[in-house]
């Protein structure tokens, strides 16, 4: 049987070789959130999807922490994160949460790095506090309702359902099959698996991950409000960094994003998988450095 890990301390599990970092946490209205700040520079704020944590962007902050300041978190109920009681795991709990760290860290002069869930999250609290942010880095994610989107509608009702969330507490679905199958460039090994195992290793650590998959189209007033306040934030300089083997996010989704964010680069990782920053994270970083290398554009018009 799986023994909880004491609140707030970085458990025995996770390996210093594989993640070389400090592990710093906060808490923040009950819940207690983890995080990593590598480097010094221009701040990268990188944010994870479902069901990973920031282990997923360790070869990226490796890769950028000699130029960049590297932050990334946890969300409540992901990695080594922990949730106040009565948590309830929906898209507006986590931003809000967000916005809140941000807050408490008085953090400025941002460039969002959001990846999937990420991008909403990060978004959400870019358009809350418009001021702290500077730059957009999103990879193959979305911003606006799903609500009429024939595959989004059939995976979040069916994922959404008590048969979907049993299969996600119970067996760990998304965990165990999902995370292996969206890498197309390499294959995670064993001890890369088992830290994305371990941060889940009980069905009430579960719960967040199982609780996603309703809100693609439950949560349509909040990603309607998210749309509509994209304004503020639309103009930012923007990255779009996409993996074309992502099942998921088509290039409809792409080509939406552009549209969205005009003042717009894009690089295209091909074969690439859903989990980008993981599965070819030289090239994901290559895209940063890249483009931060190149003039702004002049988004003042």
């Amino acid at each position: 049987m799986a023994t909880a890990q004491p609140v707030g301390v970085r458990p025995t599990w996770v390996d210093d070789e594989l993640f070389p970092f400090e592990s710093r946490f906060v808490e923040l209205d009950g819940s207690v959130v983890h995080y990593v700040d590598e480097g010094s520079g221009p701040i990268l704020l990188m944010l994870h999807s479902n069901p990973v944590w920031s282990f997923v962007y360790r070869e990226v902050i490796l890769a950028l922490r000699d130029r960049f300041r590297c932050i990334a978190l946890d969300f409540p109920g992901f990695g080594l994160s922990t949730a106040a009681p009565g948590y309830r795991y929906r898209a507006r709990d986590q931003s809000e949460l967000l916005v809140a760290f941000l807050d408490r860290l008085d953090l400025s002069h941002l460039t969002l790095v959001g990846h999937s869930w990420g991008g909403p999250f990060g978004l959400y609290a870019a358009a809350r506090r418009p001021d702290k942010f500077e730059r957009l880095i999103l990879a193959n994610t979305w911003a606006w309702p799903l609500n009429g989107d024939l595959s989004s509608e059939v995976f979040s009702r069916g994922m959404g359902s008590s048969v979907g969330r049993a299969l996600n507490t119970r067996f760990n679905l998304f965990v165990n099959h999902f995370i292996p199958a969206a890498h197309k460039r390499r294959t995670l090994s064993g001890a890369e698996m088992a830290h994305y195992r371990q941060a889940t290793p009980t069905r009430e650590s579960r719960r967040a991950t199982a609780a996603l998959p309703a809100e693609l189209t439950g949560a349509r007033d909040y990603f309607t409000e998210l749309a509509d306040n994209l304004g503020v934030i639309a103009k930012l300089p923007t990255l779009i960094i996409w993996a074309d083997t992502d099942p998921i996010f088509t290039e409809k989704y792409l080509r939406r994003c552009e549209a969205t964010f005009p003042h717009h680069a894009t690089a295209v990782l091909r074969g690439v998988g859903h989990f980008l920053q993981s599965d070819a994270p030289a090239e994901f970083s290559a895209a940063i450095e890249t483009w931060w290398a190149q003039p702004p554009e002049d988004t003042t018009t």
